[in-house]
């Protein structure tokens, strides 16, 4: 690793001379060159704008060359991903318009998890009700919302376990789903309050007495990458657009959103990222910050970067980035939005991350900010 370090330096300081003085080297030999180079810069070394760009140059050649580090240091992670093969369920065409993993909407608890065995994780949503997590190291990801019955009354996925009875499917082209479930919803109402429903990144239909929401990743020609379905009576239950914010559904949305990170991870091949309560806190104070005095930036009002807020809370790092969303009403909408975004889609899927901390916070008109720490040791 030292070794290609160091030839990599040479590279470029050998790419550098030959820039500005190949012509020279080439008419007049080494000597003259170097004499020229010398002169050059006992002329500059002085000039504070000269010192300036040094020092950026200085810094923007680290990130290169710590980038290289990362890629050089993640192949094994990238080329072998730390998952094992699952094998995917057959799936049935389903009574409902729709069904995950062969379970539709009024299934027990009990059929669930005799079928898949008992949940990952269970976090709360902002319907009021857990979220139940179940994967095989994140390999055949669902979720599933059960109501106070023990009945199914929400899933989730964003793998290939989505079926249904007109042949939809993930990675099915946006116009054939609205060519199959005609016109999306355009609003929908919360007490005396219309919410309206205009993105292009999802569309909500309401089937079957539920809301399926179909989401489409731009990056990959528009095609389905995820889908939600929630009962009219878990709807019903949500009075607001958001969650009622409490401390159970700040974490709820933390641990969900990491979750979905690397279900989707593992959809692209790569490793699964580990969960770090320190950069979690780091996270969630930048949330915090953020809801309180009414901003959305990278930068604090402090002038301070994700990586001085990391380094002054004692995060050590290689490599990190920062992710950031407001205003979604939930972790699985902020998490398909960033999706969407190249640039949160790149921190999300970067082979070289190892760890992941969440932090969310709500701000006084429940509004959710959500903030993701990425980083390589």
């Amino acid at each position: 690793m030292r070794k290609v370090r160091f030839l990599f330096t040479i590279l470029i300081i050998i790419g550098v001379f030959w820039f500005f003085y190949g012509e020279k080297l080439k008419e007049s030999g080494f000597q003259a060159a170097f004499s020229e180079l010398k002169s050059d810069v006992t002329s500059l070394k002085n000039s504070p704008e000269v010192s300036s760009g040094i020092e950026k140059l200085k810094d923007g050649m680290g990130n290169l060359v710590g980038m290289v580090n990362g890629k050089l240091h993640s192949t094994s992670n990238e080329e072998q991903p730390d998952v094992n093969p699952v094998t995917k369920p057959p799936l049935a065409t389903p009574k409902q318009a729709f069904s995950i993993h062969n379970i539709e909407l009024g299934d027990s608890k009990t059929d669930v998890e005799n079928q898949v065995g008992a949940p990952k994780r269970s976090s709360l949503n902002e319907y009021g009700v857990d979220w139940h997590a179940y994967h095989e190291n994140y390999q055949n990801f669902f979720m599933v919302a059960y109501d106070e019955q023990g009945k199914v009354a929400g899933l989730y996925t964003n793998q290939d376990l989505i079926s249904s009875k007109q042949g939809l499917k993930l990675g099915t082209a946006k116009d054939t789903v609205l060519s199959q479930l005609g016109n999306p919803l355009t609003k929908i109402q919360k007490g005396f309050v219309f919410y309206q429903m205009d993105n292009d990144e999802y569309h909500t239909f309401h089937i079957d007495h539920s809301y399926v929401t179909v989401f489409y990743d731009k990056h990959e020609d528009n095609t389905v990458t995820a889908l939600q379905i929630i009962s009219d009576k878990l709807e019903a239950k949500k009075k607001d657009f958001f969650g009622n914010p409490s401390s159970e559904l700040k974490e709820g949305f933390e641990y969900q959103l990491f979750d979905l990170t690397n279900a989707s991870r593992v959809n692209h091949h790569l490793g699964v990222l580990s969960w770090n309560d320190a950069i979690r806190e780091t996270a969630r104070h930048h949330s915090t910050d953020m809801a309180v005095h009414n901003y959305f930036n990278h930068t604090d009002l402090e002038g301070k970067s994700p990586f001085d807020r990391m380094a002054a809370d004692a995060i050590t790092f290689k490599m990190a980035g920062e992710n950031l969303a407001a205003g979604q009403q939930s972790s699985i909408f902020a998490h398909e939005g960033l999706m969407n975004s190249l640039g949160h889609r790149e921190n999300k899927l970067r082979p070289e991350y190892q760890e992941l901390g969440v932090g969310v916070d709500f701000n006084s008109e429940s509004r959710p900010y959500f903030t993701e720490n990425y980083v390589m040791e």
